[in-house]
């Protein structure tokens, strides 16, 4: 049977007892060890909630992509009954459950942003379609789906029709 000594010297890992060494400069190797352990679990404190924000940020965008299908929806909705009067019980249901989401979309840090008479860029707008048009090379006509940001980052672009030019391919 053995027995577990607990009065042992505990040698940690890249650390040996200096046979022969000055109390001080033992000192002075286990003062720099606890430095640089010290520095060690720094690193790994300030990486562990760097990923963590990294995980809450991509946790965020998922529950912003989950709301713009029902966000898209609801605008449908409203546009097939636009001709319906503006107190009809239907429209004002939209448009209050079309407003709730509106603001949790806000409040996850989703914002749409404009993109009709923009120029087309690959960043945030997905070209559908393309045609000749009485407008400059590259300009958004009209806008199938919204696009949105969350904290300056893309979440989804804006699926756009563009302009090919003039017809003819005539500039001015």
């Amino acid at each position: 049977m053995t027995e577990d000594r607990h009065d042992a010297p505990t040698v940690f890992e890249g650390t040996a007892p200096t046979a022969g060494g000055s109390p001080s400069e033992e000192v002075e190797r286990l003062r720099a060890e606890l430095v640089r352990l010290a520095a060690e679990f720094d690193n790994y404190r300030k990486g562990v909630a760097r990923e963590r924000e990294i995980h809450r940020e991509r946790a965020l965008d998922e529950a912003a992509l989950a709301l713009l299908p029902v966000y898209d929806a609801l605008l449908r909705a409203l546009e097939a009954h636009a001709d319906a009067d503006e107190g009809s019980p239907l429209r004002v249901g939209l448009t209050q459950v079309l407003g709730l989401v509106e603001d949790s979309l806000r409040r996850l840090g989703c914002e749409a942003y404009p993109a009709v008479g923009k120029s087309f860029d690959p960043l945030y707008h997905e070209a559908m379609s393309a045609e000749e048009a009485d407008v400059e090379k590259n300009v958004i006509l009209a806008e199938f789906e919204r696009g949105f940001t969350r904290n300056g980052r893309v979440v989804r672009p804006a699926k756009v029709k563009v302009s090919l030019g003039r017809p003819g391919g005539v500039t001015e």
